[in-house]
């Protein structure tokens, strides 16, 4: 009798705790020097930038660190070749190591790419997507951070990319 009392309790706190969780709203990220939007998915989220650079970390710059870039296609570039000029770049990170790519599909298309390295004798994850706005633009959204937390929070950074949206 005692075991199903403790299991109906249980059973109503674990309902009370997911509703207040599915009525958790977002954060929109707006502001009018830039010309993008995106969801925020909880207050851990903390701006530390704003301008030129919208930059994001989650907590602490170690745990989750976010930044959008900017970027202009050159002529006659594929998002394959984009991509692999910023690979390029993370090259000469400690520990570096390639990760797979990925297709992504939000508000815009585009691929994600991600990667590993060590920082402080840390392992970190990075996360990049790449975003094609138009014949001339990419956007890419970085996304790092410790890889035990970056992996935990991958639904948080999917939902900021696949809202991320031109005004």
């Amino acid at each position: 009798m005692k075991l199903n009392r403790f299991s109906f309790i249980f059973v109503i706190f674990a309902g009370l705790f997911m509703s207040v969780q599915a009525f958790a709203q977002n954060t929109t990220f707006s502001d009018p020097n830039v010309e993008y939007t995106f969801e925020i998915p909880q207050a851990k989220w903390l701006m530390t930038n704003k301008s030129p650079n919208v930059e994001y970390v989650y907590g602490d710059k170690k745990d989750g660190h976010f930044e959008v870039r900017k970027l202009a296609i050159k002529t006659g570039s594929t998002l394959d070749e984009m991509m692999r000029d910023e690979e390029q770049k993370l090259q000469f990170l400690p520990g570096y190591v390639a990760g797979k790519e990925e297709s992504f599909q939000g508000a815009y298309g585009g691929k994600v790419f991600n990667f590993e390295y060590v920082r402080s004798a840390r392992n970190m994850n990075g996360r990049y997507y790449f975003l094609k706005v138009s014949d001339k633009t990419i956007y890419v959204l970085r996304f790092a951070g410790d890889r035990d937390k970056l992996r935990s929070i991958r639904n948080e950074v999917d939902l900021i990319a696949r809202t991320f949206k031109l005004k």
